[in-house]
């Protein structure tokens, strides 16, 4: 009977330990999903999963023994989290000032910014264009369609903005008295990444028209599928559009922006990357309940095929 009975219900300890690893998940959990509202973009998503990454692999190798492994991925954590700390400095800046008002409640709520449409962001390159055009101000504006481009696909990555996206903006960078027009503009989702870009040229014999900024949106559309590049001609003052190495030319406003509708899909880059608090409690009170069944279920399970 002792036997039977010890058989039928978990150790004590063996309970305990459960408890305190789930505790220890989900205080981690809780840590991650505060750093993931803090950050609050999707394309900086991959630091953190990095630095995840490293967490579990030092723990892992720690439980395994492999003391080197373990000691050289600490060290790795460590200035992983500090350089993520330096970056994201005014965000962290903002999470100590809420901890040291006791502000702990307004740690796990999203703030919601304006999600910017694509329509809005599409007319706002258009109209910014149309004034380029002109004025006969001349402009290359590259425009991210699906995926991240690569900076080694640049001659220079340039000066990094990561600023709203703006007709005026576009309008300032390429004016010639700054010192950021004579370059590209890359352009990510609903913001200014870069600016002062320098882009390959096309290797392709093309005509004496073009200049060099018709070249380089070849280039680049060449050596990259996942994007487009506006040309706006400082001679004529016309419009080309380039993709996969091809150039459209002359086009008006009203054509650009038929094309970029039709080809251009905003990837809105300041949505929250974490889920609301309310819809992540009810996916992890739904899984536990689920973990929970499972567990009670076990013991009465092996019971009985004991009898």
């Amino acid at each position: 009977m002792p036997a039977s009975s010890s058989g039928s219900f978990p150790d004590s300890g063996w309970v305990q330990s459960l408890l305190l690893q789930s505790v220890d998940v989900g205080l981690v959990l809780a840590l991650t999903y505060m750093v993931l509202l803090i950050i609050g973009e999707r394309r900086t998503l991959w630091m953190v999963r990095g630095l995840i990454v490293l967490m579990l692999a030092a723990a892992v190798s720690n439980r395994l023994g492999l003391t080197l492994l373990s000691f050289v991925l600490e060290k790795l954590v460590v200035g992983s989290a500090v350089a993520m700390a330096v970056i994201f400095q005014s965000e962290f800046r903002r999470f100590l000032e809420q901890v040291g008002r006791g502000e702990i409640r307004q740690l796990f709520q999203s703030q919601r910014r304006p999600i910017p449409k694509a329509d809005s962001v599409t007319d706002e390159i258009v109209d910014a264009v149309k004034e380029l055009s002109q004025n006969r101000i001349g402009a290359l504006i590259i425009m991210e369609t699906n995926g991240t481009i690569d900076e080694r696909d640049f001659s220079v990555p340039g000066v990094q903005l990561n600023a709203e996206l703006s007709k005026e903006l576009l309008q300032t960078i390429f004016q010639t008295t700054t010192l950021l027009h004579d370059g590209a503009v890359l352009i990510r989702g609903s913001r200014v990444a870069a600016a002062g870009v320098i882009l390959p040229l096309s290797e392709r014999t093309a005509s004496r028209q073009l200049g060099t900024r018709h070249r380089a949106a070849m280039g680049i559309t060449e050596r990259v599928e996942n994007c487009l590049c506006i040309v706006v001609s400082e001679e004529t003052g016309s419009i080309s559009l380039a993709e996969r190495g091809g150039l459209n030319r002359p086009l008006t406003s009203s054509k650009l922006k038929e094309l970029l509708e039709a080809r251009f899909s905003t990837a809105v880059d300041r949505e929250a990357v974490a889920p609301g608090l309310r819809s992540l409690g009810r996916q992890v009170k739904s899984q536990g309940r689920l973990l929970i069944s499972r567990l009670l279920r076990l013991p009465s399970s092996t019971s009985r095929k004991k009898k």
